[in-house]
């Protein structure tokens, strides 16, 4: 392994056991491969409550249906509307029951063949600026 490779192996680890942002790993089906610090401090849930389980566990129910329609879209076509360029915002769930607002940008993960193995998503809870929001939009009403 070279000296820059080492490099980026220790800044990618760093970012994935960061706390500040959550970030996801799915396999195909939409099970929780990787659950980093982050996600545990924004949604609540150990990593050995979230590792191996599915999405729903964050997942509103009255979402889910939209939620893996487009998910079985993005793993049988492999692209994603959600990418490098497009944040998309949803309303979520913690462990204790509350909604929470994230935003959210999503990466397809693939094996060294090719093959589609997952997503990864880094997620940000935004509840505080969308509780501002509604009430500034209240206020000018």
């Amino acid at each position: 392994m070279t000296a820059a490779n080492d490099n980026y192996e220790r800044i990618a680890i760093a970012l994935m056991s960061s706390g500040s942002d959550a970030i996801i790993g799915t396999d195909v089906a939409g099970d929780i491969r990787w659950w980093n610090p982050g996600a545990e401090r924004i949604f609540g849930f150990s990593p050995d409550a979230a590792l191996g389980k599915s999405l729903d566990i964050i997942i509103p129910e009255k979402l889910r249906d939209a939620h893996w329609r487009g998910y079985r879209e993005v793993m049988q076509t492999g692209e994603s509307r959600y990418g490098a360029d497009k944040m998309l915002s949803v309303p979520a769930l913690t462990a204790d029951g509350r909604r929470i607002s994230v935003e959210f940008t999503l990466a397809l993960v693939t094996s060294a063949d090719g093959t589609l193995i997952g997503t990864v998503a880094v997620l940000r809870d935004v509840t505080g600026t969308f509780e501002e929001l509604k009430e500034l939009r209240r206020a000018v009403r």
